[in-house]
């Protein structure tokens, strides 16, 4: 048969991400995520004062601008090796698993669910309570979510004062400390959080919920009222039912940092693991855990829109140049980061593999990597964040009268490096930057959605998501909502709406 290429066009407003996929037939033969605007915030870093980082990193994402302020202070009190107060960490920590727990509810919902709703489903006899529950805009569920995952960021403004793009965290702690009617209004709004969670998105306790250890006792909870008809039940048995348990595979290796940072161990010298949940690569294989280890993160550029330089370099001797080179083989304004030689698949299903979810360890052994059972992930991410801030609210009323920020000396920023990390709503975000002479030398940032959505490396090989479509076999190419489901389910972070464009025809879904 002829071959022929789609070109799906992945964007918010900017259009900033293209996917193109090469089809013999119906099946996809090869793969290329086009990312098609360089933003160069590594580049406005240069030559700036240290701190500069702590307003202009929340600035590239207005989803994620917690994440990115975290991960910005956390380099430079790396970089400075100064102690941070246990309040500090603990309202950090909250902060940042509110914004999580809204960009997942949202994600799955308002994103994720709607493709339910594409005309190829209509014979499915779920379609009708699927329609109910997840159509935009109206769906029950649909409209609950936008409620709930409203309030939910109520917490980041009561200690950052507005979010998005707050600028409360400073190297040595925060800008204020908590209250006691911090502490009663952020139990309240948690509380509300699982109240929602409990009575509609899973119809159960979260305590019976975060107690399923094993697939067996899943799907026998899942068969039950009101299990089976709560929205996780919902999504569970409509992906299911068409299949998204069988495709988009990808990488078979899950890398995490590490979630949420101890209050007691994040302090000098930082040279040990100091998270509350554990991070590492998990291998899909044979369920190995390695620690993490940040030197083994590189970025190649060989099919990239950068200056040229052989294999992976690490981000403390990488570079940000750009250099389009069109009618070549590169393709992308994206890096390729590799962990190692390894591509790696970073998220919600990543992160509670390395931490520990027995669950989720069990489907995957089972099943393998998919796309019902990555979405499902970020879900059951939420059950395990609203119950570490309930667990940090405890926390943090006892430390209401300790400290919130010790000041840095006054040459603390004058040379050196530093790095952080955080678990984001999309995975692994870390952030690397040098200073020499009191000016930033060179900043270095690599997102979650840079590691699932890379170009091919110098070696050859295709990023998680190239790998997660290569092989797919296309109901109708007209129509190939199939890869909406699998881009969609690793919540790419710059889609409201998911074009697909193929024979001069444009397709919208989830909008």
């Amino acid at each position: 048969m002829a071959r022929t290429t789609l070109n799906i066009d992945l964007n918010r407003v900017e259009g900033d991400l293209e996917f193109q996929v090469d089809l013999d037939g119906n099946r996809v033969v090869d793969a290329r995520c086009v990312g098609t605007l360089f933003r160069g915030f590594e580049q406005l870093l240069i030559d700036r004062a240290p701190k500069d980082g702590l307003v202009i990193t929340p600035r590239v994402c207005g989803i994620c601008g917690t994440a990115h302020l975290y991960t910005a202070a956390l380099a430079l009190e790396r970089l400075a090796r100064l102690p941070v107060p246990p309040q500090a960490t603990l309202v950090r920590n909250l902060c940042l698993m509110a914004e999580n727990v809204q960009s997942d509810l949202r994600q799955s919902f308002l994103f994720f669910t709607p493709d339910f709703l594409n005309p190829r489903y209509a014979a499915q006899p779920l379609y009708a309570e699927a329609e109910a529950a997840f159509a935009p805009l109206k769906g029950r569920v649909v409209r609950s979510t936008l409620a709930t995952s409203r309030k939910i960021v109520e917490l980041v403004a009561i200690f950052g004062g507005q979010w998005p793009h707050s600028s409360y965290m400073l190297p040595g702690g925060i800008t204020r400390g908590a209250t006691a009617r911090d502490l009663i209004d952020c139990n309240d709004l948690v509380d509300q959080a699982i109240d929602w969670y409990e009575r509609e998105a899973i119809g159960d306790s979260l305590d019976n919920w975060l107690a399923l250890d094993g697939a067996d006792a899943f799907f026998t909870w899942l068969d039950a009222a009101p299990h089976a008809t709560s929205a996780i039940g919902l999504l569970t048995r409509f992906a299911r039912a068409i299949g998204l348990h069988t495709i988009g595979g990808g990488a078979r290796h899950f890398l995490s940092a590490g979630a949420w940072h101890d209050p007691a161990r994040w302090q000098p010298p930082y040279d040990a693991p100091a998270t509350l949940l554990a991070g590492g690569l998990y291998s899909a294989d044979d369920g190995r855990l390695d620690p993490f280890d940040q030197f083994q993160v590189n970025e190649h550029v060989r099919h990239a829109w950068y200056r040229p330089y052989p294999g992976g370099r690490h981000p403390f001797i990488g570079e940000t140049v750009p250099d389009y080179q069109p009618d070549t083989d590169r393709y992308t304004w994206a890096k390729a980061p590799r962990y190692g030689d390894k591509v790696v698949e970073t998220g919600p299903l990543a992160e509670l593999l390395t931490s520990g979810d027995r669950l989720l360890a069990d489907l995957l052994g089972r099943e393998g990597p998919n796309a019902w059972l990555r979405q499902f992930a970020r879900l059951r991410r939420t059950g395990h964040t609203l119950y570490w801030m309930k667990h940090h609210l405890t926390e943090l009323a006892r430390q209401l009268d300790t400290p919130h920020y010790l000041p840095p000396p006054a040459d603390a920023f004058s040379h050196g490096e530093g790095y952080g990390f955080v678990q984001a709503a999309r995975g692994t975000l870390g952030h690397w930057l040098q200073v020499e002479d009191g000016r930033i030398s060179r900043y270095q940032i690599v997102t979650p959605t840079a590691w699932n959505a890379s170009p091919k490396d110098s070696a050859g090989q295709h990023g998680h998501w190239e790998q997660s479509v290569i092989g797919l076999e296309l109901a109708d190419p007209s129509d190939p909502v199939e890869i909406g489901h699998i881009v969609r389910s690793h919540d790419p972070c710059l889609v409201c709406t998911v074009h697909f464009v193929g024979s001069g025809k444009r397709h919208r879904y989830g909008v």
